[in-house]
């Protein structure tokens, strides 16, 4: 297995942590093998990013012979739009390395949790658009192939997660244009690529009703959605295994919802049309 850890520097001087995992070829197997890759975008409300939602999920892909990577993308102090421009700065560089990290560019799916879950709706989506254009990038090129959001967040309006838009937007907070410009439910239309979520029921911090609502938007678009909610368990459950338990302990630790990463691998091998062990 290659490894790297790298920092990607943003527009306000900021620091972020972009990390690959990637499988090596062999050559009694397949030496010219390329895989899908898979972004890992950790959650935390705009405030940090955790290490539970970000290291555990890609080494399940990993086993799977993905390619995984994870951006911890700049937090608060930083604001809108450095997060979402250090997400396109990731990509274009799994882009850029293609040959060497063995990548097959027209697979290549992004999955976010919470604010990490809006961080990669937000680049997937229409809703940068115009940002990353005017920053040098080119958001067609870049957008990724699938879209997978673990208890997201959406929406700016009446069931927004108040903290992760405050952190997000900073003194900017409350902005009409731009509270719209970053409500994901607006912005999903034929670009959008198909999307996986999944989310809890009594989730008391991030409302399912942001899930209800991309799934809603999703519909309405004709964009290809899958979704699983849950009737129990609590927000941020990453894994839902003792694994990624908080403090080690059994909080955080819900039979039955630990079935979404397995349910992810098998829509992800459907959309992607592979098993994620073939060839190109």
């Amino acid at each position: 297995m290659q490894y790297f850890e790298t920092t990607l520097t943003g527009i306000d001087g900021s620091d972020a942590r972009f990390a690959g995992y990637m499988p090596d070829n062999y050559p009694d197997i397949d030496p010219d093998r390329r895989r899908p890759a898979v972004l890992v975008l950790p959650g935390s409300g705009y405030w940090q990013t955790t290490g539970r939602e970000g290291e555990p999920i890609a080494l399940k892909f990993l086993a799977e012979d993905y390619n995984a990577f994870v951006l911890h993308y700049s937090c608060r102090p930083s604001v809108y739009p450095a997060s979402v421009l250090e997400v396109a700065e990731a990509v274009r560089r799994m882009h850029e390395h293609a040959d060497d990290w063995h990548i097959d560019t027209s697979r290549i799916a992004v999955i976010g949790f919470s604010a990490g879950g809006h961080l990669a709706a937000d680049f997937a989506t229409s809703a940068s658009d115009d940002v990353l254009r005017a920053h040098g990038y080119d958001p067609d090129a870049l957008r990724p192939d699938a879209l997978m959001l673990s208890y997201p967040v959406i929406t700016s309006g009446a069931y927004r997660h108040d903290g992760s838009f405050r952190a997000l937007l900073g003194d900017a907070y409350g902005d009409d244009a731009l509270m719209h410009e970053i409500s994901i439910e607006e912005h999903i239309d034929a670009k959008t690529p198909p999307v996986f979520v999944w989310h809890t029921l009594p989730d008391d911090c991030v409302p399912v009703e942001n899930t209800l609502l991309l799934i809603n938007a999703c519909k309405s678009a004709g964009v290809p959605v899958e979704a699983h909610l849950f009737p129990s368990g609590g927000h941020g459950l990453s894994l839902a295994t003792a694994q990624t338990a908080w403090g080690g302990g059994a909080d955080g630790i819900e039979p039955g919802v630990d079935m979404w990463i397995r349910l992810a691998l098998a829509w992800l091998a459907r959309t992607f049309g592979t098993s994620g062990h073939d060839t190109m």
